[in-house]
């Protein structure tokens, strides 16, 4: 009888399901490797619609999907449920609080959290918007402040109480202030019939002289004309100086009585990206080679929120269409190292931009294509329901949508236990 000699199949350890390492695991599907994926969360989180449940436009459910659905149907992928705390580099080996996952290649794409450029107290006492938790917290809190508005008596508490305060004028901010908007005058105000609602004060703060600086002008000024009509006050050369859970200071001294400051001003690569011991920029970000390696550890990728990759005069942003670029190409780097063969160098092919205001409106753009409106709109609902992991999400997401446009209603105001 012919002795066969079983070979060890290269085994590469993704760590995050966001876009950049969901795509990985999925390109490796049906190819002669073995691969773990690794994430705190058993689920993939749609993070461009966090802050329609934060304003109760979706559920929780909708922008999130079981990582292991992804899979069921290829054995070569497998997931793991843990948190990742340090490397081991010359070991190869993972460790998280639920122990260690040897590797031969190693991609990590764990994301990026919130960056409060050091200002502990606006850390301690603001809102985040990153994870799904975070979303719940704010709707939850938006919610618990009109029921506490409702009885309130004394009218300077009344007042902080309705006031909301958006910091970062990028797509985050900009989406969040026009759908709180929506959900304040458009929903709440019919049901609240003792409220005076010329009380709440809705505010979008942004440091430099513009929003959405990936736009072209003319989107901006619409972006800001936009957002004005729907009540919401646009402060640009606004800098925020502290905040301490119910009062909000500008650097020009001005001091804003509130209970709700949603930060939305920056992101930074996750803490443990510190642990790799490489090169980093001022956002925590592994600075890359071409090939998206890791200096100095050839079978370690960094990509997405993780990585400081520069094409042109700036690093690239860390937005999903650069994640899953990258994500192919690490792939097929990886397939190249396993075969001998030469690697290839990343290059971003930019997608264009978009951002909603509200409903029926955005702002879109790439090249020399331009667009607002409710076209915007119905562009920008078709990408992302493409996006959407799972057909459950995709119909019940465009219905919800469909039915916020023509009614106004949203279901989706539940207070819950967090």
């Amino acid at each position: 009888m012919k002795n066969v000699k079983s070979e060890k199949r290269p085994h590469v350890v993704v760590i995050g399901a966001g876009f950049g390492g969901v795509k990985v695991a999925k390109s490796f599907t049906n190819k002669n490797v073995d691969v773990t994926l690794i994430d705190r969360n058993n689920y993939h989180l749609f993070q461009p619609l966090l802050y329609q449940v934060s304003t109760a436009v979706l559920a929780e459910a909708e922008i999130a999907y079981p990582v292991r659905a992804f899979f069921r149907k290829n054995k070569n992928v497998d997931f793991f449920l843990g948190e990742v705390t340090n490397f081991d580099l010359e070991q190869k080996k993972v460790i998280t609080d639920q122990g260690s996952v040897s590797y031969d290649y190693l991609v990590v794409a764990a994301g990026a959290t919130t960056n409060y450029f050091g200002m502990e107290s606006v850390e301690k006492n603001s809102f985040a918007m990153k994870t799904l938790d975070e979303s719940v917290v704010i709707r939850n809190h938006i919610l618990q402040l009109f029921e506490r508005a409702d009885k309130e008596t004394d009218a300077a508490k009344r007042k902080a109480l309705l006031t909301f305060v958006c910091v970062g004028g990028g797509p985050t901010g900009v989406e969040e202030s026009g759908a709180l908007s929506e959900l304040i005058y458009s929903v709440l105000k019919q049901e609240y019939h003792k409220l005076d609602f010329s009380d709440v004060d809705i505010k979008l703060i942004e440091a430099t002289d513009r929003v959405l600086p990936m736009m072209p002008e003319d989107l901006r000024d619409e972006t800001v004309n936009v957002l004005r009509s729907k009540k919401v006050d646009v402060r640009l050369n606004t800098q925020v100086m502290d905040y301490d859970g119910e009062k909000i200071t500008f650097k020009d001294g001005e001091v804003v009585p509130t209970e709700t400051v949603i930060w939305a001003a920056g992101v930074k690569a996750v803490p443990v990206m510190a642990k790799l011991g490489a090169a980093m920029d001022r956002a925590g970000r592994v600075i890359v080679e071409k090939t998206l390696q890791v200096p100095n550890h050839p079978e370690v990728y960094a990509i997405g929120d993780n990585a400081h990759f520069m094409q042109g005069e700036r690093p690239l942003a860390t937005i999903a269409p650069v994640a899953t670029q990258q994500a192919v190409v690490c792939v097929n780097n990886i397939l190249n190292s396993i075969e001998g063969k030469d690697l290839e160098y990343f290059e971003y092919h930019d997608v264009g931009s978009m951002a909603t205001i509200g409903a029926g409106d955005a702002v879109m753009f790439k090249g020399i294509m331009k667009s607002k409106g409710f076209i915007a709109w119905a562009a920008w609902m078709v990408v992302h329901l493409m996006r959407l992991a799972g057909t459950h999400a995709n119909v019940t997401v465009v219905l919800k949508w469909m039915w916020n446009f023509f009614s106004g209603t949203r279901l989706g105001r539940i207070i819950t236990a967090h």
